[in-house]
């Protein structure tokens, strides 16, 4: 009989050749990370972050004014508003704001221990004086407070922006109205404007003085330092028997003279 060949089962994996081994190189190891120190977060975080201004005003269309004034610099924003010196210490301890801006007169507290109270809770918060008085004796008391500022706000309008970015760059700056005076008493009395006691006047003195000369009555004076009338009373006594004036006509030509009205 003839033999059949055999067939060969079709799921029988045909049979390859040997593949010859191929040796492939390692991945190149990853960089490592950069560490950036500690402060260089935090000076990224401070770049990105918009310069915070506190504007303290007891009459809203100051602040207003302001705040529209402010809106120019694109760099700059209006954290908080107060109308009272207890408000405004409430919002610099809370924000911790880089400026105040500070009205001297307020209906609650007087400028000056505004300033103080500010310089304890906040020493990093800068401090711009925007005032109505002009003087050159103020404006001393000011500076020697802690603010790098003061301008007038009859001047804020053509002063205030560069007073910021004096304050900014912690250099001082004066209203150019202001300047200009005490420049001239300067020039007459050496001595005398270089002392860091000035007039024999305190600073409170001044503003009582600088408020009764404007028309204001003891309880008005009262009201805009906040303080007693009894203690604005006490303060004119003493005024009045410091500085030998004879009548109130003496206290107000002394003020004109000092420039801390206007005739």
């Amino acid at each position: 009989m003839q033999k059949i060949p055999k067939l060969k089962r079709t799921n029988e994996p045909e049979e390859q050749p040997p593949r010859k081994a191929i040796h492939e190189e390692p991945p190149p190891p990853k960089p490592a990370p950069v560490q950036l120190p500690p402060h260089a977060y935090t000076r990224a975080s401070a770049s990105q972050r918009s310069y915070q201004m506190l504007l303290v005003d007891d009459h809203v269309v100051i602040r207003r004014g302001l705040r529209a004034l402010l809106a120019s610099q694109p760099d700059i924003e209006v954290c908080g508003e107060a109308s009272t010196g207890t408000e405004a210490l409430e919002l610099v301890r809370r924000d911790k704001p880089d400026m105040v801006i500070l009205d001297l007169t307020l209906p609650d507290m007087n400028g000056l221990d505004v300033m103080e109270a500010v310089r304890k809770d906040s020493p990093s918060t800068d401090i711009l004086v925007l005032t109505m008085h002009f003087s050159d004796e103020l404006a001393r008391a000011v500076l020697r407070g802690g603010a790098l500022a003061y301008v007038l706000k009859s001047d804020a309008d053509t002063d205030l922006l560069a007073a910021v970015d004096h304050v900014r760059h912690r250099q001082l700056f004066f209203t150019s109205k202001l300047a200009h005076a005490m420049a001239q008493n300067f020039m007459q009395d050496p001595a005398t404007s270089a002392s860091d006691t000035g007039m024999p006047l305190t600073p409170r003195e001044v503003e009582v003085v600088t408020l009764l000369a404007d028309g204001k009555s003891n309880k008005e004076a009262a009201a805009a330092l906040g303080v007693s009338t009894r203690t604005v009373e006490s303060h004119r006594n003493h005024i009045m028997h410091k500085m030998e004036f004879v009548s109130f006509s003496d206290l107000v030509r002394f003020a004109v003279r000092e420039n801390l009205v206007t005739p």
